[in-house]
């Protein structure tokens, strides 16, 4: 935990707020909100092939979480059996991030240029200047990812559970606790859809009337009906559920999900 700060920290905590950041006073009560974030917002969840210690995929990541923009993430590892060779089908080579915007048929590699993307396409076109100073960027996200070695870049052993419907999380980028969740689901190679829950962003108070309370990383897995807070308490499950020693692990991802980008029905059209 304490290195992921010192990471965040790196990076100015980058992340930590939704791009037009305000706060107020609304019925006695400190509001958060942002003044810029569009109203319309994407009607299908982007899609990206990144794994966790990348320092480019951090960018790609930093701008979803200030654009408040909801992402399935399909994890890369080194050594990852599931998306690797899906995203070289795809993109033509295994090089991350990659990313791909069902909305408007984008498709991308290159972090900056995905940056920019993004912020064009859901912003107001200004990339923040934590996300713009080119090798500087490059520079503290490199460092910040060597705070934390050789978490989320390979596969945990040779064998895991590959599920077959994505896991949810909610998190954003800078938070430690998130983070190592995030790293735990690189490592196994889980899909899940992220909800982003910068300060500022709509979705907290969503998480909030979903469970009561705000509270981050929170995980809801389809595949098990388990629903959990605590970081601690969800790596320990992720990896009794889905890593080398669970119950069905194997080496090699199952004919009926090999290839293929797995999504939440309730995503499909929304």
């Amino acid at each position: 935990i304490v290195s992921g700060s010192i990471g965040s920290a790196m990076r100015g905590y980058s992340g930590a707020m939704v791009t037009g950041y305000s706060l107020g006073v609304k019925d006695s009560k400190i509001v958060e909100s942002s003044s810029s974030l569009p109203e319309k917002r994407p009607t299908k969840p982007l899609q990206l092939f990144e794994y966790e210690a990348c320092p480019f995929c951090r960018k790609v990541r930093e701008a979803l979480t200030i654009l408040d923009l909801e992402v399935y993430v399909y994890p890369c590892p080194r050594g990852g059996k599931r998306f690797r060779p899906l995203a070289e089908k795809l993109g033509g080579k295994q090089m991350f991030p990659y990313l791909v915007d069902p909305n408007t048929d984008f498709v991308g590699y290159e972090s900056d240029q995905l940056v920019k993307y993004l912020f064009q396409t859901y912003g107001d076109g200004n990339v923040p200047i934590t996300l713009s100073l080119g090798p500087l960027t490059n520079a503290s996200s490199g460092f910040a990812t060597m705070f934390r070695p050789s978490k989320g870049m390979k596969r945990a052993g040779s064998k895991v559970v590959y599920p077959e419907l994505p896991l949810e999380l909610w998190s954003y980028e800078p938070s430690p606790f998130c983070k190592v969740v995030r790293e735990a689901f690189c490592e196994l190679e889980i899909p899940y859809l992220l909800h982003n829950t910068a300060r500022g962003s709509p979705q907290r108070a969503v998480l909030k009337e979903r469970v009561g309370r705000f509270q981050v990383p929170y995980i809801e897995d389809p595949n098990t009906g388990i629903n959990m807070f605590e970081s601690g308490e969800i790596v320990k499950y992720l990896y009794a559920v889905y890593g080398e020693k669970a119950p069905g692990a194997q080496m090699q991802v199952p004919e009926g999900l090999a290839m293929k980008m797995p999504v939440l029905e309730k995503t499909q059209s929304a």
